[in-house]
Formats: C-alpha cells, sequence, structure tokens
C-alpha cells in the first residue's frame, strides 16, 4: 500500500483561500435566548427534591427530563439517590466553571448566526430558541439538540489541556486526539452540526464506502454554509498541519483509494478505518488525520456542486443520492 507523509507548514486556520459565497442574512428572524440550566440545577434545595424538581419543570419544561434520564443516566428508582450524589461529585467544577463561562456572548452569536444561515437555505426547517448549558458526567454529552433547545454541555469544553482530562480517567474515556477538541471555540460548531444531524438523520452505515464518504461530505459541506466564517479546522476537527497535509496531498490520498480497491468495500471493519475519528489514518501514515474519509467525500461533493447550476441549493444536494453525486461529479484530483 502506498502511505503519504505530511511535510511541515505553516499554522493555518482556514483551507484553500477559496472563494465562498455568503447570502446576507442579517434580516433573517432567528430568536435566540440563553438559560443557564446548570445553575439552577446545583444550586437546588436537595432537602425538598420533588418541590425542586416541579420549580426547574416550571422553569425548563421538558429539559429536567431530558437532562435526568439522557444526559445524567438516572432512572426514576434511584433519582432520590443519584441527584444529591451527583451534585456533591461536580459541585467544585460547577464553581469552577461559572466564572470562566460567565460571558457566552461570543457563542450565543455564533451559534445564532449560524441558524440565520440554515433558516436561509432550509426556510421550513423550525430552529430551536434556546441554548441550554448544563454540566453533565464526564463521560456524557458536550453537545445535543432537545425538543427544548440546543444543549451544551460545559464539563467538555473547558481547555484541552485541563486536568480533569490529562487524568488517567479523562485520559481512558478521551485520549489527546479527541481532548484538543473541548475548547469552548468548538461549541458553536457542535451545535450547528446537531442541527445538520436533526435535518438530515445518518442512515448511511450500510454503503460501500464512497457513498459513505459523500455522505459525510455532504454535512460538512452544508456546516461550511452555516458557519462560513468558521475555520475549517473547527469543522473537520483536524489540526492545522493535517488540513494542509489532505490539501496537499488530495491527489495522493485519492490514488491510494483507487489503487487499493477500496472505494466499493462495504465490510464494516474495514469501512472503520476511514470513517471513525481517530489518531490518524494508519494506513496513510502517523502525520494523517482520523476520518480522512469526510474530506475526501467534502472534496467530490465540492466537484459535483461546481458543476451545478444552482451551487447553492443545499436542499438538492442532500436529497441527491451519493452514488450519483459520484458518477456525475467525475472526481479526479
Amino acid at each position: 500500500m502506498r502511505r503519504w507523509y505530511l511535510l511541515s507548514f505553516v499554522w493555518i486556520l482556514f483551507a484553500c483561500g477559496e472563494k465562498k459565497f455568503i447570502p446576507d442574512v442579517t434580516g433573517i428572524e432567528a430568536p435566540l435566548s440563553l438559560q443557564r440550566f446548570e445553575q439552577s440545577f446545583f444550586t437546588i434545595d436537595t432537602l425538598q427534591l420533588e418541590e425542586s424538581l416541579m420549580e426547574l419543570t416550571n422553569e425548563y419544561r421538558g429539559f429536567p427530563q431530558d437532562f435526568l434520564f439522557n444526559i445524567m443516566g438516572t432512572r426514576p428508582d434511584a433519582v432520590r439517590q443519584d441527584i444529591p450524589a451527583f451534585i456533591r461529585s461536580y459541585q467544585p467544577l460547577f464553581k469552577e466553571i461559572q466564572p470562566q463561562f460567565k460571558d457566552m456572548s461570543r457563542e450565543l452569536n455564533a451559534i445564532q448566526q449560524g441558524l440565520q444561515f440554515v433558516k436561509y437555505y432550509f426556510p421550513e426547517y423550525k430552529l430551536p430558541e434556546k441554548v441550554i448549558t448544563f454540566i453533565g458526567p464526564l463521560n456524557s454529552y458536550g453537545s445535543i439538540i432537545t425538543p427544548d433547545g440546543l444543549g451544551v454541555g460545559l464539563q467538555l469544553y473547558l481547555g484541552s489541556t485541563h486536568p480533569i482530562y490529562q487524568s488517567e480517567e479523562g485520559q481512558q474515556m478521551y485520549p489527546n486526539y479527541l481532548s484538543r477538541r473541548f475548547d469552548r471555540a468548538y461549541i458553536p460548531v457542535n451545535a450547528i452540526k446537531n442541527i445538520i444531524d436533526d435535518l438530515y438523520p445518518p442512515n448511511y452505515a450500510d454503503k460501500p464506502l464512497v457513498e459513505q464518504m459523500i455522505e459525510a461530505g455532504k454535512r460538512l459541506y452544508l456546516l461550511d454554509h452555516f458557519l462560513p466564517e468558521t475555520a475549517d479546522t473547527l469543522k473537520t476537527g483536524y489540526t492545522a498541519k493535517q488540513l494542509e497535509g489532505c490539501l496537499e496531498n488530495e491527489k495522493n490520498i485519492w490514488s491510494f483509494f483507487i489503487q487499493n480497491n477500496l472505494l466499493y468495500i462495504i465490510d464494516p471493519e474495514m469501512v472503520r478505518d476511514y470513517m471513525i475519528d481517530a489518531p490518524n489514518t494508519p494506513t496513510l501514515g502517523e502525520a494523517s488525520p482520523g476520518f480522512i474519509g469526510q474530506f475526501v467525500g467534502w472534496q467530490i461533493v465540492k466537484k459535483w456542486m461546481s458543476k451545478q447550476k444552482d451551487p447553492q441549493n443545499l436542499m438538492r444536494l442532500m436529497d441527491t443520492p451519493a452514488k450519483k453525486i459520484f458518477e456525475e461529479a467525475k472526481y479526479k484530483p
């Protein structure tokens, strides 16, 4: 198998230098408010638990139920024991997080602008109107969409070098290639990714590799249009060197898939090497990023979209089968 290696590149926070069409969305209404659920939850009276939970429900509607049973992972018969225990265990983290996230206007504004772009391209989609912050278990969600709004788990945005991630337990859950993304700059990106999954729930795991790559590329293409001024490093999750290496080695990457007859494989064990998060793609070299499939699919999608009469018709893109996109794109870097 051919291997590719990355050279030393300058630090970048954007890719390609491509000119992007960025529509004016300032007139599009996307009302968005911020609710600090963790501030209410960590100050409840655990001696009056039923009354306290009722007050939370009155203020946050269905979110307390989502938090308890989907995020915190308690059971109905264990609520009385689990809530006080969780609050005691995570109280120090709650106190540490509050001053760090006292002002979240930058993240809220970025998410709101992203939602304006969502509404521009998908006018029938019902936008969430709340961002709800919470502090959940370390092994729970950092970002989640619920019927009540976009949930943001602050416990997973404390900065990559935070001791909680660098601890033995933290590293077992989140090795460095994952925890390096635990920065608040990823909050808007992860929130909008949830919107994309809500628009088009992923359902392509049984497809050949090339079709899975294109489906992942579609989502990255949408993300690029919903957050057009956000760094490609944040959207892909790659480091700057990894992204620059992909762009410089695009032809070699494609040749690797062609020469090793990988495009139509369906074996999940083989597919996962190119379609999941990992420190790198072993067959492509240690300097390569994991989830290389999204990069390849992204390039194929961009090639196909460049041939369309209306290259901004994202609904048509998402509704077009990946096989058709591959056949018509005639991608050859």
